[in-house]
């Protein structure tokens, strides 16, 4: 109880006052999605800017901790992919939207902060050395499958998909937030500490306003599309997936910081870039948004669990 209390509650508290200053019509929609575009476009970029450049590299950028993670959202994926096709017989663009659902946890809006109430800030170290990878490395496993199953291409075409990776690279604020702060910490590059103080302010705003916006966020994802397609990822995501990192982690030998951080953020909802990415192609879209806000409050009870078992 006083996990739920004390870590998942406060979480869940912001996201829920976010959610009802919509429904009461307290903010409208272009209210959030300006609070959304700060959170994701400066302040969560500052963020990731701000914890890479400054996180000890040799200590939390551990193959094995990667591996762990990895390993267990590229297993979702396919299962993910193969019962939507063959069980659930969507076509394939809808079947790969399903499985990049069920790849994509929300490592930085509910990952973090979870993680970070649990813990203590000093715990977050692994925490960045996933994010780092993980939109790259959903977005490319997505991509990528989408490239060589799309229904209107006869063959795989490597020029699209490098122009297309370029774009996610170079365009995405939060992965080149992460690109440059990899650099300054690679190279040691000498910032002011004046930058570092403004960087520091903006960078605490991050997380709650973040959470407040996917809160008004997902009162416009009303539940819709097939109910079992809906259950079969929210379990894939939040139940699946941290169960086999767990067990990766354990014979791979990872720490307790290392093992909590992974599992954790393996047990968090599917991320709103599922939807983006569902959005893209235009497939599955009701299905992916219903999961995000159902995987969204199921979090509670996955959170709740690993954090008593960790």
């Amino acid at each position: 109880m006083d996990v739920l209390l004390n870590v998942i509650l406060p979480v869940f508290l912001v996201i829920g006052i976010g959610y009802i200053s919509v429904w009461r019509n307290w903010l409208s929609t272009e209210n959030i999605t300006s609070l959304t575009r700060f959170a994701q476009n400066f302040a969560i970029p500052c963020l990731l800017f701000y914890a890479i450049a400054k996180i000890e590299i040799s200590e939390n950028f551990n193959l094995r901790l990667l591996f762990s993670f990895y390993f267990g959202a590229l297993i979702c994926f396919i299962i993910g992919f193969i019962a939507a096709y063959f069980y659930f017989k969507r076509n394939r663009e809808e079947a790969i939207c399903i499985g990049f659902t069920c790849l994509f946890s929300n490592s930085i809006l509910l990952g973090l902060p979870i993680t970070e109430n649990a813990y203590g800030p000093a715990s977050l170290g692994s925490n960045y050395a996933i994010i780092a990878f993980h939109a790259p490395f959903c977005y490319l496993v997505g991509i990528i499958s989408m490239e060589l199953f799309h229904s209107s291409s006869e063959k795989f075409d490597l020029k699209i998909l490098s122009h297309q990776v370029f774009n996610l690279a170079f365009k995405n604020p939060l992965i080149f937030a992460i690109l440059i702060g990899l650099l300054v910490n690679y190279f040691g590059a000498p910032i002011p500490s004046s930058i570092w103080n403004g960087l520091s302010i903006i960078k605490d705003a991050a997380l709650p306003t973040a959470l407040f916006a996917l809160g008004g966020t997902l009162y416009q994802y009303r539940p819709e599309g097939d109910g079992l397609t809906i259950c079969f990822i929210i379990f894939v995501s939040v139940i699946l997936h941290p169960a086999i990192v767990y067990f990766a982690g354990i014979n791979l030998f990872l720490n307790l910081e290392q093992l909590r951080s992974a599992v954790i953020t393996a047990a968090m909802a599917p991320g709103i870039n599922a939807f983006l990415f569902s959005s893209m192609y235009k497939k599955a879209q009701r299905v992916v948004a219903s999961s995000i806000l159902l995987g969204t409050i199921a979090t509670v009870f996955s959170a709740s669990f690993w954090i008593l078992i960790l």
